[in-house]
């Protein structure tokens, strides 16, 4: 007879706590987490953005219990790029702060891209996978179990000590929102603690959610609606990369389009610190603009076009100038809570070998960028430092 006994995970009186998601019910295969409100995603029609927004980078499960352990069930999904280094699916286990454990997810289903350009894609379906975590102490905790970064998610069972306390934490934390690209989303990254947003939200003490869509930071009025509705202390944005890659817009449309972001984020939180992140270095289209494709190497360049396909088209030189002038006007408009840091500051010049398919910092860049990201903005005199 097993000594575990599920918790309640749907009902409203449920002990765990759903965090760095926006919603949260109950579907076949267990309950469905989505880092978008059901409102965003019933303006969403592209299939990236309904697939990304139930990866689940910075989303964990959280309570506070007595148990000696943790086990639970997932089913995933999980994409499988044409890289070199392969990407790994776990579960990180983090009790009173600390980083405990961590435990590979295996089986699930798999969405096999074969090449990129063109798209070639092979499903393979799989089942659920159970995770558990023996030996932990017997007094009460708090419990984070942070779910895959790199896959969609459901959570089928979570399963505790038979006799075990159990009871849903009260947060007090302050509450960062960040919004960016896939290099935000970090599906690079070895472990789910180790997304860069993750490293610096566990450092500062902050309750995270993680709203990066590989591909898709498209400065899209409903993320900018959820984040205006949210309860929320902090606000980072780091935009542009998407924009040149996809050469989705040109000057014209991209300066109102970041100023209307803003605009809607403000109509909620009208002094709340905003931190506007101009992109890191991408050598390939730092002087030319996008859109960029994949060689067969897997590394990132610029499609070649004629001059008269290129009037207002946006490089990464332009777009950080023109993302410096929005926040000095903004600033001169007299909004003294938005706040400018240079991407470069974060990822440049020096950094580059740290890029293998020259746009993705590998993980010992993500690192540089928490430790960087973190000291120009959560350090002493910094826009999200703690005030007193």
């Amino acid at each position: 007879m097993s000594t575990l006994t599920p918790l309640d995970l749907h009902g409203c009186d449920a002990p765990v706590r759903f965090a760095g998601v926006q919603e949260v019910r109950p579907g076949a295969d267990g309950v469905v987490l989505n880092r978008l409100s059901p409102t965003a995603l019933r303006h969403v029609v592209e299939p990236g953005v309904q697939m990304l927004s139930t990866f689940m980078p910075g989303a964990r499960v959280e309570f506070l219990s007595d148990t000696t352990t943790v086990e639970i069930e997932l089913q995933v999904t999980r994409l499988e790029l044409p890289r070199e280094l392969p990407t790994i699916t776990s579960v990180d286990l983090v009790v009173d702060g600390e980083l405990v454990a961590n435990a590979a997810v295996t089986g699930g289903t798999v969405l096999r891209i074969r090449t990129l350009d063109p798209p070639d894609l092979e499903v393979e379906e799989g089942g659920p996978s159970s995770i558990r975590f023996d030996g932990l102490p017997s007094r009460a905790k708090r419990i984070e179990v942070w779910l895959p970064h790199n896959a969609s998610v459901k959570v089928r069972e979570l399963r505790i000590d038979r006799d075990a306390h159990v009871a849903q934490p009260e947060e007090t934390r302050r509450r960062w929102v960040h919004y960016g690209s896939s290099i935000s989303q970090c599906v690079e990254a070895p472990r789910p603690t180790s997304v860069w947003s993750a490293l610096v939200a566990r450092r500062v003490g902050v309750d995270l959610l993680n709203l990066a869509f590989a591909g898709e930071a498209q400065l899209d009025q409903f993320v900018a609606r959820d984040i205006r509705d949210l309860r929320v202390d902090l606000v980072s944005l780091k935009v542009g990369i998407n924009v040149v890659t996809a050469d989705s817009m040109r000057e014209r449309a991209f300066v109102p389009a970041v100023h209307a972001f803003l605009d809607t984020i403000r109509d909620g939180h009208p002094t709340v610190p905003i931190v506007v992140a101009t992109p890191i270095i991408c050598p390939a289209v730092e002087e030319r603009p996008g859109p960029t494709h994949v060689d067969h190497l897997n590394q990132v360049y610029a499609v070649e076009r004629t001059p008269d396909d290129s009037p207002g088209a946006l490089s990464l030189a332009r777009i950080r100038k023109l993302l410096e002038g929005i926040v000095t006007a903004r600033r001169e408009d007299g909004d003294d809570h938005v706040f400018l840091v240079s991407g470069l500051d974060l990822f440049g010049a020096d950094d580059v070998a740290d890029l293998p398919d020259g746009i993705h910092p590998n993980p010992e860049g993500q690192v540089r960028i928490a430790d960087r990201f973190e000291r120009l903005t959560f350090g002493a005199g910094r826009p999200f430092a703690e005030r007193t």
